[in-house]
């Protein structure tokens, strides 16, 4: 069984650090031989690469952009009226991905529209959602790049999320029948959302392209107090021949250096050179 990989969510870690470059530098001084990044938009791509390569990383996952925050929306993926807009931001994400040699792309599927009725509405969004990721998938497979579906809760953290099971996204990757879409398995959605988190990874894992980690309810490190218990977890993922990457997308409870204790433990008991060894 190898040893998982881990990544460093650097929207999420790092939060005392102004700035894209200064993450991800922090996150290579911390072991790190990887990390994600939700929207690198807002710097130059090459600089984005720039800052990577000097801190001794690799960029494994960007999201699509979440398009027009002043009006509500969480990515465009499944949202009526906006597929021009969504083919819009692939082709951005697509450029961002190619000069950061990142392999994966989170697809957002985006939010129920305001005022609509979830129920009505799904049949509908499901069509536009299904009709996107057919277009990005051609896309994507110029590139020989990965396109991810990722449930997000609605019970805590985006009520309105169109997408928000391992069911459902699954579902809609067996309708698209693409073999470069995969799923995003994140443990803090799907423990709000299912629970069962045994039966649901051996039973979707298959599926998975990335996974990502917080405690649940406190989206706080592994091991701050909570739900799940992630050195079964991680064994699980070990046991089950899990080879992609683990995503660090949590909250730190404080300095986030200082909160790495779990993972360096992780790490030692795999035998691995700490940084600064």
């Amino acid at each position: 069984m190898a040893p998982l990989r881990f990544s460093a969510n650097v929207s999420w870690l790092f939060p005392e650090l102004p700035g894209l470059p200064a993450r991800l530098r922090a996150a290579g001084s911390s072991g790190f031989e990887a990390a994600e990044v939700a929207w690198p938009y807002a710097e130059p791509p090459e600089a984005v690469a720039r800052a990577a390569r000097e801190a001794g990383l690799r960029l494994v996952l960007i999201n699509t952009p979440p398009g027009d925050g002043e009006k509500g929306e969480m990515g465009l993926g499944a949202v009526p009226g906006r597929q021009a807009a969504f083919r819009e931001g692939l082709e951005q994400a697509v450029l961002y991905a190619r000069a950061l040699g990142c392999p994966r792309i989170h697809l957002m599927a985006g939010r129920v529209p305001q005022g609509a009725d979830r129920a009505a509405i799904r049949s509908e969004m499901e069509t536009v959602f299904l009709e996107n990721l057919r277009h990005a998938a051609g896309v994507l497979a110029q590139e020989n790049l990965v396109g991810l579906l990722e449930p997000i809760n609605t019970r805590i953290t985006d009520p309105q999320y169109f997408l928000d099971t391992p069911q459902q996204a699954a579902a809609i990757l067996q309708k698209v029948g693409r073999p470069n879409l995969q799923l995003q398995m994140d443990l803090f959605h799907w423990q709000i959302m299912d629970g069962n988190l045994t039966g649901n990874i051996r039973e979707f894992l298959p599926l998975v392209g990335h996974v990502q980690v917080a405690q649940v309810p406190g989206r706080g490190e592994p091991d701050s107090p909570g739900e799940l218990n992630f050195p079964y977890l991680f064994q699980l993922l070990e046991n089950e021949g899990y080879k992609g990457f683990v995503g660090c997308e949590y909250r730190p409870l404080g300095d986030t250096a200082e909160g790495l204790n779990w993972l360096r433990s992780y790490w030692e008991r795999q035998g691995r050179p700490q940084a600064g060894q």
